[in-house]
């Protein structure tokens, strides 16, 4: 093991002694279910802005994310990164935030499924969004551990299949720990820190990379010399960047995407006060600028770093080459690292990326669990199960839920971006419209709520038959979508468009179907009348 790694071995293993700490700590402060869920509802808006940001990115972005459209669209990745902060986090907080915590309060509900069910009096309704939760988290916690696995791979120099499962086994117990003993508010608390850890690595990462190509003016000069048969040459350095109609798709997966994913949505059901609202916006804002900015931004000089070139032997250039000859994006972002940081700040972007995933990991295990206890066990204990015995059995899920996404994980070939998409794309294509106008129309019917349910998990389905599992049957189609002006063969396409989707279904269908009874959104609205 040389010097370098050792220093980011005692880095990594400080840094997880300290997030062990804090889960004992905050574990002597939960003694009830409010307080194990919410925190105990004492949540400020520094917490819960960053518990927002820390949740929304983790590897999948630095690593998945920033690769692969980094390599496709160049400097302009970065509108993604502003996107990300502008529609996913300002608009977000404004839109939904005080609506949500004003109604959510007023109805009782704990999780975005109890909302459904009690939004729109129908216990079938929190039973299915409960099971979608459940089963669409495991693809996007699997591509957190993949993407975390490839880094520590990079830092440590690790080549077999066992070091790369022993990884992700690794970061599963660690956020199990802490989650177990704390619940949320060792979430909100090692978010706080893991986010102060963000903003400080990802700032130094980026000087880097652009003070080893020669600054920012000299990099975007190399990036618009670069051409090959799909991206000509000036391009990779334009304003929106070659391919504008796609990277429009993507910006709405990440940004838009958040709106209805139950892990980001929770932060608003446990803020402190509606008054926090507008602080919290702003400070998630400019966290989400800095970092999914400063992320995609990066990204988008990995061609200076990495080619298709076999031939190449300049010993300055990285090689990404898979069997099949296509890049290999989610290897991309670990190689420009290993060239272009002094080896002191390896383990400086190791803990950043682990503070990044351990921070969504938990917030994602968290909602599962709770969604799972709350609204399918304890539903069908009929009433034998106290508050006790669904704290334990949350810990217990929390433990279960990591280990099914192990597995998934452990399958390496799997794309992170593609797991993700289709997470992304099957939760908020199915939740996003039903969540939305149910905080603004007491129009909604629950035939339209199941017809959103209905489409996004069926579509999202199919999509992953014809273009994931069965490409091959299925040539003449996957041909004809990838040749659509908006690649429809793509699940960052497809998972955007269901989004859009479910907040134009919601309406129409609603204006065609049975209501619910008049006292029902007349009692949820009485939130906005205190």
């Amino acid at each position: 093991m040389t010097q370098s790694q050792i220093v980011t071995l005692l880095v990594v293993i400080l840094y997880a002694a300290a997030m062990i700490t804090i889960g004992i700590i905050t574990s002597r402060r939960t003694r009830s279910l409010n307080d194990f869920v919410f925190g105990g509802g004492k949540v400020g808006p520094w917490m819960t802005a960053f518990g927002f940001g820390t949740t929304y990115f983790s590897a999948v972005v630095f690593i998945g994310y920033a690769g692969q459209f980094g390599w496709a669209y160049g400097v302009a990745a970065a509108w993604i990164g502003i996107g990300n902060a502008i529609i996913g986090a300002t608009l977000a907080w404004l839109v939904l935030g005080k609506r949500t915590r004003l109604m959510t309060k007023h109805l009782g509900a704990k999780t975005m499924p109890d909302f459904f069910g009690k939004r729109y009096a129908s216990k079938k309704l929190k039973t299915v969004a409960a099971i979608i939760v459940f089963f669409f988290m495991i693809p996007y916690t699997a591509s957190v551990y993949n993407g975390l696995s490839r880094l520590f791979a990079m830092a440590f120099d690790f080549k077999s299949d066992s070091a790369y499962t022993i990884i992700i086994i690794a970061m599963a117990v660690l956020s199990a720990i802490y989650v177990v003993l704390g619940g949320y508010s060792a979430t909100a608390v090692n978010d706080f820190i893991q986010g102060m850890i963000m903003l400080v690595g990802i700032s130094c990462v980026v000087g880097c990379i652009l003070n080893y190509q020669g600054g920012f003016s000299e990099a975007v000069a190399k990036l618009g010399l670069i051409s090959d048969g799909s991206t000509p040459e000036g391009s990779l350095n334009a304003l929106f960047g070659p391919d504008p109609i796609n990277l429009f798709g993507v910006v709405i997966l990440t940004s838009l995407g958040t709106w209805g994913l139950p892990q980001m949505i929770h932060k608003f059901y446990a803020i402190r006060d509606e008054k926090d609202i507008t602080r919290g916006m702003i400070i998630s804002t400019i966290f989400c600028l800095v970092v999914s900015g400063g992320c995609y931004l990066l990204g988008g000089f990995d061609r200076l770093f990495c080619t298709l070139d076999t031939a190449d032997t300049t010993g300055k250039t990285i090689i990404n080459i898979l069997p099949n000859g296509k890049p290999e994006f989610d290897a991309m972002v670990p190689a420009m690292l290993e060239t272009a940081l002094p080896s002191i700040l390896i383990g400086l972007v190791v803990v950043l990326v682990l503070s990044a995933s351990l921070s969504t990991l938990s917030s994602l295990v968290m909602t599962s669990s709770t969604t799972m206890t709350h609204d399918l066990l304890r539903p069908a204990s009929k009433g034998k199960m106290d508050e006790k015995k669904e704290i334990l059995t949350m810990r217990v899920l929390v433990a279960i839920f990591l280990l099914i996404s192990v597995i998934v994980a452990c399958n390496k070939n799997a794309s992170i971006s593609a797991l993700m998409s289709y997470s992304w794309g099957a939760l908020s294509g199915s939740f996003l419209g039903p969540f939305l106008w149910g905080l603004y129309s007491k129009k909604v019917t629950p035939a339209a709520v199941w017809t959103s349910f209905v489409c996004g998990i069926v579509l999202t389905l199919t999509h992953m038959c014809i273009f994931s599992f069965f490409p091959t049957q299925c040539a003449g189609i996957v041909k004809a979508a990838a040749s659509l002006p908006l690649n429809l063969a793509s699940p960052i396409n497809a998972g955007a468009l269901l989004m859009l989707f479910s907040i134009i279904i919601v309406p129409i269908v609603s204006a065609f179907t049975k209501p619910c009874d008049k006292e029902v959104p007349e009692n949820a609205f009485a939130a906005f009348n205190k």
